[in-house]
């Protein structure tokens, strides 16, 4: 854990140190994931075998990659009626604002009278990762595959890892399934994502490739952008607190710890103006993280993820958390409002005191697979829209043809493209 002060000597380059980046993977990562990449590419579903048994230490049959109607029946068996509550109630939310902020056709004149607008229809296929490993993200089918089935895709390929015993967990299933998963495979890492993105005989080429993971899986998405089209590259949690001496010490550290225990190099930062509620958050870090079970993961981001900052002003926060494009902000300020507008590259805002994130991970509607890693600068979380295709439509009548034919004769003259202009001018003359 590190503690920052603008007192302190090397402040500036603390902070950047902290707060400045990028995603840029490393040659050893690239490398591997190249490797994989290609042994799936030449290998199909062969490759694909050996390389869940080389990570995930089970050999599973090719035939056995899909799930089968029996295990997906049994899944339901196995759920309790209070986590099939809990599902309908996200996968509820989750369908209704997928359905509020889905784009719909429309259509206009322009100034000569040319009908054009714009259509959107669902993709074909797509492919979703949903993370499992030591912990099975049931949440994130419902904030990935509800989408796409409220937007009406037909085709929803799902690929998530096995356990140590090849099965995978009934609740995830029973969620993917009542989510809209139309195929489940128990084929998690790298490997997966150039499956859906390449195609075996088994696990058929998708249109787009959707869905958090980990560096390895967010390595293979950025590999394989051209082979098949992407949605973000979400990789590890990140939490970026900004409070003033208005917030709880022991909520702001809970959040914090939420998500730092998904381990690995998940980030997480708390910037306040108060040294007092410092201090205070510092202790209850301590505290609070010597009662969660996932001890390991928690004291792996508390060691080398976590920057606790003093700064001197709420604007300074703001500057802070717009440099390091947070994948979810709390905002713990006694006038959030004055603040949102300023804040323009986090993945999700969360208000007040009261706004716990582990709300959005789990309920709130919107989805949860958000940009990290910085890439909030440059992409928005998921929504429902990226699960469409837009195409424009132009619809030009006689007398539009006449209004536009004189510009498109200047054009086609200027660029030397006579046969684009004659082909607006024989029209004419009929």
């Amino acid at each position: 854990m590190q503690v920052i002060r603008f007192e302190d000597s090397n402040y500036d380059k603390k902070l950047k140190k902290a707060f400045s980046r990028k995603y840029s993977p490393n040659e050893k990562l690239k490398g591997s994931v190249e490797d994989i990449i290609e042994s799936v590419r030449s290998g199909g579903d062969k490759a694909v075998r050996t390389l869940t048994k080389k990570f995930d230490k089970v050999d599973i049959k090719v035939e056995q990659f899909e799930l089968s109607r029996k295990e997906i029946s049994s899944s339901s068996r196995a759920t309790t009626n209070e986590v099939k509550q809990a599902i309908k109630l996200s996968n509820d939310n989750v369908t209704s604002f997928a359905l509020s902020s889905m784009r719909k056709d429309w259509s206009t004149r322009n100034s000569q009278g040319v009908l054009v607008g714009e259509v959107f229809q669902p993709f074909n296929s797509v492919g979703i990762y949903v993370p499992g490993g030591s912990a099975p993200l049931v949440s994130t089918s419902l904030m990935t595959v509800a989408i796409a089935k409220a937007v009406n895709v037909p085709n929803i390929v799902v690929c998530t890892p096995p356990g140590p015993n090849g099965m995978i967990c009934p609740e995830l299933v029973y969620a993917l399934k009542q989510s809209g998963a139309t195929s489940i495979f128990r084929v998690g890492g790298a490997q997966a994502i150039a499956a859906m993105s390449i195609g075996t005989k088994t696990i058929n080429k998708v249109d787009k490739v959707f869905g958090p993971g980990n560096s390895f899986v967010v390595e293979a998405k950025r590999q394989l952008f051209g082979d098949v089209s992407v949605d973000l590259l979400p990789g590890p949690s990140e939490v970026f607190v900004l409070a003033d001496s208005s917030g709880k010490a022991s909520w702001i550290a809970s959040d914090l710890l939420a998500q730092a225990e998904h381990g690995g190099d998940s980030n997480v930062a708390f910037v306040t103006t108060s040294s007092k509620l410092l201090d205070e958050v510092a202790k209850e870090l301590k505290t609070q993280s010597k009662q969660l079970s996932r001890q390991f993961q928690v004291k792996e981001v508390l060691k080398k993820g976590t920057n606790l900052v003093l700064v001197k002003s709420i604007n300074e926060g703001v500057r802070l958390a717009n440099e390091f494009a947070p994948e979810h902000l709390s905002l713990v300020v006694k006038n959030p409002n004055k603040i949102i507008p300023k804040i323009t590259t986090s993945g999700a805002i969360f208000v007040g005191p009261y706004s716990a994130v582990a709300i959005g991970d789990f309920l709130a509607g919107p989805s949860h697979t958000l940009p990290t890693g910085g890439a909030g600068k440059s992409f928005s979380g998921l929504t429902a829209d990226m699960f469409q295709r837009r195409t424009s439509v132009i619809d030009v009548s006689r007398n539009a043809l006449k209004k536009s034919s004189k510009a498109v004769d200047v054009f086609s003259r200027i660029e030397g493209l006579d046969a684009h202009g004659k082909s607006v001018s024989i029209r004419n003359c009929d």
